[in-house]
């Protein structure tokens, strides 16, 4: 595996494209990505995670758009478009390890309907239902509500990931997108902004995680598991 942080030059970018990367718009920065795996045909070969860049130490302003990128092949840079810093990502884990971890992801459950194929349900957005009547949407049961299914989701799935959370993992931005894509209805989904601690379970499990992202919308930004020595 390659672990990149690619970089965009706004330059070599459409008003239109531009406009969308600097949105957060999935589908652009997904198209945009697959040009530095120009020679790939098949399924999508790599995890990404979109941030805006933070400090301005290494002479880069602040606020133009980071990718960070996990592939399963090294990416070709694209002189005046994409600049990748790019280095081969084989993780040493063991059982006990405990790493800091930072993740966005998109929970969902398997909602059955009778007599249908199960749908797939947005657990905050199921979470806050019992809320809706009466303004109780906005009150601080409800947000601790949401809060504590998306830690529950992932904390009931983290053994099937090969870790485990020793502590509760912090909940950040919840967002709602809906990604236009030719034409027909758009594609809807969440993403969710986790971090804090996990304890390394099953390495190999945890390595085959790594790789293969965390839940759905794995297209469009989410799944991607990052992680570093506390």
């Amino acid at each position: 595996m390659y672990l990149s942080r690619v970089r965009v030059d706004l330059n070599g970018l459409s008003r239109g494209v531009l406009f969308d990367i600097m949105d957060g718009r999935a589908y652009a920065a997904h198209q945009l990505l697959w040009r530095l795996f120009p020679d790939h045909q098949g399924a999508r070969p790599f995890l990404y995670r979109q941030e805006m860049e933070e400090s301005g130490e290494d002479g880069v302003p602040k606020g133009l758009p980071l990718f960070y990128v996990l592939s399963d092949r090294e990416p070709q840079p694209i002189a005046g478009l994409l600049e990748a810093q790019c280095k081969p990502f084989a993780p040493v884990l063991e059982a006990g390890d405990r790493l800091a971890f930072r993740l966005r992801a998109n929970p969902t459950i398997a909602k059955s309907v009778t007599g249908q194929r199960g749908q797939r349900a947005d657990v905050l957005m199921a979470a806050k239902y019992p809320f809706e009547s009466g303004g109780d949407r906005k009150s601080q049961a409800c947000a601790d509500a949401m809060d504590a299914a998306a830690r529950g989701w992932l904390e009931e799935r983290a053994g099937a990931w090969g870790f485990r959370l020793p502590v509760a993992p912090e909940v950040g931005a919840y967002r709602q997108h809906a990604l236009s894509k030719d034409k027909g209805r758009p594609i809807r989904f969440s993403s969710v902004d986790y971090e804090g601690l996990l304890e390394v379970v099953e390495p190999g499990r945890l390595v085959e995680t790594l790789a293969q992202g965390v839940g759905r919308a794995k297209a469009f930004g989410c799944g991607l598991l990052l992680l570093r020595r506390p």
